[in-house]
């Protein structure tokens, strides 16, 4: 696999991506007078849930425990205890989310898990078996619960913008020009791949490398605004793009 940071770029973000971030979810949250800052706030804990999960595996909790422990911090941080804390400034939501989960194992976990018996709030259907595979392969015992959660993290990023391409891809009516060219995405071709691929499609070989830069171009475009919707400012949407690329990479 090649490096995302190949065709990843360095353009400046665009000043639209930060018109609705993950910061601006959470912030409307807190205001019980926002529309839909309820519903946007239990969409982000959904997508999210991988890295929160993989930590608390990684402190050590057996899979039953990890996931009513999962549970239980949402609860609570839908219940706005937590979410009237954010505060923008504070810097990446990443951090925020991870500081946040502390807490809750050092102060609240055996609270938590009486409620979990007497029946407490359900935001994530678990299915055991499949939970556990995403429970990330490189948590050895050598890498800490926070380098679990934040390589986690990171491929949870790249996962979210290769899906809304995928939409994308969908929505024109492309979708199996999505399919055959993603692998390009992160593999650089072999000898005859992008012939092989014009056949397939229907495209002119020439065609082929065009569409493959045209997809790279956009992938890039897509993860800069899902990092913009992390951070506080577009200062830190490179120095986050290149940490994010190390953590998959390294």
């Amino acid at each position: 696999m090649t490096s995302p940071a190949n065709h990843l770029g360095d353009k400046a973000p665009h000043a639209g991506w930060f018109s609705t971030t993950h910061w601006s979810v959470v912030l409307d949250a807190a205001d019980s007078t926002a529309p839909g800052g309820q519903e946007a706030l239990e969409q982000l804990c959904r997508t999210y849930w991988s890295p929160l999960y993989a930590y608390v595996r990684q402190r050590g909790y057996a899979p039953e425990d990890a996931q009513d422990l999962t549970q239980a911090f949402f609860a609570r941080f839908l219940e706005r205890k937590t979410v009237q804390l954010a505060r923008r400034e504070r810097g990446k939501f990443r951090s925020f989310l991870l500081t946040s989960l502390k807490h809750f194992l050092a102060n609240e976990w055996e609270r938590a898990r009486a409620e979990k018996r007497g029946g407490g709030q359900t935001l994530i259907s678990w299915d055991a078996p499949s939970v556990e595979e995403r429970y990330p392969l490189e948590a050895s015992p050598e890498l800490t619960p926070d380098k679990v959660f934040e390589r986690r993290w990171a491929l949870t990023l790249f996962q979210s913008a290769l899906a809304r391409l995928r939409e994308e891809s969908v929505a024109e009516g492309k979708a199996d020009h999505f399919e055959t060219l993603k692998a390009f995405l992160t593999d650089q071709p072999a000898e005859g791949d992008y012939a092989a691929v014009a056949a397939r499609l229907n495209m002119t070989p020439g065609a082929v490398p065009m569409a493959v830069h045209r997809l790279r171009k956009r992938y890039g475009q897509v993860v800069r605004e899902e990092i913009a919707h992390t951070v506080a400012s577009d200062a830190e949407v490179q120095d986050e793009l290149r940490y994010l690329v190390t953590l998959v990479t390294g």
